[in-house]
């Protein structure tokens, strides 16, 4: 129990350092929730900032979910079915963080990158196909929110396809996530059925359409 509660506890700190935010507060000393979306996620980051400031977001993001993973993957090791049930929670710990973080009142962002590092740590061919769908995605339609959906609606559906020793746990685990980020993008599947979905790289105005758009 001690085990769980240590492992837990140190995943979600990690999913909550709110890298996005503090970027951009050291860098340019701006609160990024005052510019377009108002999320601290790397898309938004990257309006706020510049491409260099979002990237650094997404790695970082992306780190600190695996990182979270991985360190429970060390206490307790993969089985035959995949992933220990302490992994799995570990992970899920880690988007928790990042999407309802301490440090920020509980408003994060939605979760697709920390989401991302989980994946790699847990099951990484699953995590690969899942970039392959967003990047054909928003490759195709500039739509960063229908590319971060559509992967992760992929992610449960993947790794039925993809991992052939899965445990029930694991798939939980992982429809979780994906659920879990859907549900933050609410407001942005709204737009995008009304066909008012802001499209990246083309609406620069902080006062506009752009507040709607994905981060």
């Amino acid at each position: 129990m001690t085990l769980w509660i240590i492992t837990l506890t140190t995943a979600y700190l990690l999913g909550s350092i709110p890298f996005g935010y503090l970027l951009v507060r050291f860098v340019r000393q701006e609160d990024v929730r005052d510019t377009g979306s108002g999320n601290i996620g790397a898309t938004n980051v990257t309006r706020a900032g510049g491409a260099t400031l979002g990237i650094f977001t997404l790695v970082l993001d992306a780190m600190k979910g695996f990182v979270a993973a991985f360190l429970a993957m060390q206490f307790a090791p993969n089985t035959a079915s995949g992933p220990s049930t302490l992994a799995i929670a570990a992970a899920v710990a880690a988007v928790i963080g990042h999407v309802f973080p301490v440090w920020l009142r509980f408003k994060g962002g939605k979760g697709i990158a920390t989401a991302l590092g989980v994946f790699i740590a847990l099951v990484p061919l699953v995590a690969l196909a899942s970039v392959g769908v967003f990047a054909l995605i928003v490759a195709t339609t500039r739509l960063v929110s229908l590319g971060s959906i559509l992967a992760a609606v992929s992610i449960p559906l993947l790794a039925i396809l993809l991992v052939p020793h899965r445990s029930p746990a694991l798939l939980a685990g992982l429809s979780f996530i994906s659920l879990l980020s859907i549900v933050k993008h609410h407001a942005n599947i709204v737009r995008l059925l009304k066909g008012t979905e802001s499209r990246f790289g083309r609406n620069k105005n902080p006062d506009s359409n752009e507040k709607k758009a994905n981060a």
